[in-house]
């Protein structure tokens, strides 16, 4: 782990003042809705068009969608919705409607995941305003990448209100997405921790993509790079139903990537969703004696039972651990779910065994990873040490290059 804690701290080093340490923000943070709200000159005399659901709203909770719609000689003409829907809380392909014929709305998450020329008539500026989780494998960086694009091709303005990283925007770990494994779930060449906000990773893509659309980023006023979450003293609204917690981003990239080989429930279909690994086979003591024993910095592992109401292993006991993170300035979450998929290996190879899963979830892993290299590393039987010290140069350099798109200290 001598290595992960060295590149922690080069992170640390080279994204923020030396002073940094756990900034609790002492003035209301900015989101940059709010900083639109005061000063809107970008949207003045435009036709918007707004990609937002419920974590579109401003520091007291009012949507976005409402206040753009009042803000004076802006007409907001069509709203756009990512996976869960404008409304959120939805599964899977999605339709929208709206209530007012005067605003159009359309899903970006079914059969069609950018906006066509059609929904784009009439627009002049699209608005993304979306809270994201800091995982590269959660899809609101795709519709933005893809909403950035069709943008450039019709000459449309692009504005991006920048809010939190709920990770901070220190932490970086896993692996670097490998074009030839580019998705909806791997969108750019980033780690999967890349610590950058939604604002920053626009002007990334926008860059590294050759996407050049005429964009512009909202910048929030009072965060630094040091908050985390809770930090920011902002309320939290669900970003999508297995996100409903303030604390949830910070487990989804320990147990995500497991829990897409469809072998052990994650918490997912309990109350717990990502911060549990569980099935009727695994011994819970014994899984989380070996686990503990590792001496993983950041967390602690807890026996523990439960039963899913849905899902993988619906009805059924899962023995298991609950995961407890003690330190979320040092741990390595993605990382730790490494060690996790180690120590299942070697505990049960009868049941977790990548000979046994469907070509869909191994497809689906290597995905999310955004490399097919991690997975052929375990058949391989190299150790998740040797897994997380192998994409360490890579972490160093994506360190290096991110600074020129780094808009906070």
């Amino acid at each position: 782990m001598k290595e992960l804690f060295s590149l922690f701290l080069l992170a640390t080093f080279l994204s923020s003042p030396l002073c940094a340490g756990n900034a609790v923000s002492e003035q209301p943070i900015k989101l940059g809705i709010d900083v639109l709200r005061e000063n809107h000159t970008v949207l003045k005399g435009k036709r918007v068009g707004l990609i937002t659901n419920p974590t579109g709203v401003n520091n007291n909770l009012t949507a976005s969608a409402e206040i753009i719609l009042r803000l004076p000689n802006v007409k907001l003409v069509a709203l756009f919705g990512p996976e869960h829907g404008i409304k959120g809380g939805k599964m899977g392909n999605i339709t929208e409607s709206g209530t007012r014929k005067d605003i159009r709305t359309f899903s970006l998450h079914g059969a069609v995941k950018r906006p066509t020329a059609e929904m784009l008539k009439g627009i002049d500026t699209l608005v993304f305003d979306i809270q994201d989780i800091g995982a590269r494998s959660y899809t609101y960086i795709s519709t933005m990448r893809y909403c950035m694009e069709e943008a450039a091709k019709y000459n449309i303005q692009f504005v991006v209100l920048d809010r939190p990283n709920p990770l901070g925007g220190l932490l970086i770990d896993g692996p670097l997405l490998d074009m030839n494994f580019e998705s909806f779930v791997g969108p750019a060449v980033i780690p999967y921790i890349h610590g950058m906000t939604i604002g920053e990773i626009a002007l990334l893509l926008n860059k590294e993509m050759g996407i050049n659309c005429n964009l512009t980023v909202i910048k929030m006023e009072n965060w630094k790079r040091s908050m985390l979450w809770g930090d920011t003293k902002l309320l939290w609204t669900p970003t999508s139903p297995h996100i409903p917690e303030p604390d949830t981003p910070f487990f989804y990239p320990m147990t995500g990537i497991l829990g897409e080989l469809g072998i052990v429930n994650i918490g997912v279909g309990y109350t717990l969703p990502f911060k549990l690994v569980g099935a009727p086979w695994i011994n819970a003591n014994e899984i989380a004696y070996n686990l503990n024993s590792k001496k993983l910095s950041g967390v602690h592992f807890q026996t523990f039972h439960f039963t899913p109401f849905y899902g993988l292993y619906k009805d059924k006991e899962c023995n298991g651990v609950r995961i407890i993170i003690t330190n979320k300035r040092t741990y390595q979450p993605v990382a730790i779910g490494y060690y996790i998929i180690e120590t299942l290996m070697t505990l049960y190879p009868e049941n977790f065994n990548f000979s046994l899963i469907k070509t869909a979830n191994i497809d689906m892993f290597d995905k999310v990873n955004g490399t097919n290299i991690i997975r052929k590393q375990f058949q391989a039987g190299i150790e998740a040490k040797g897994v997380v010290k192998a994409y360490q140069p890579a972490l160093k350099e994506f360190i290096k290059k991110r600074t020129q798109y780094l808009l906070y200290e």
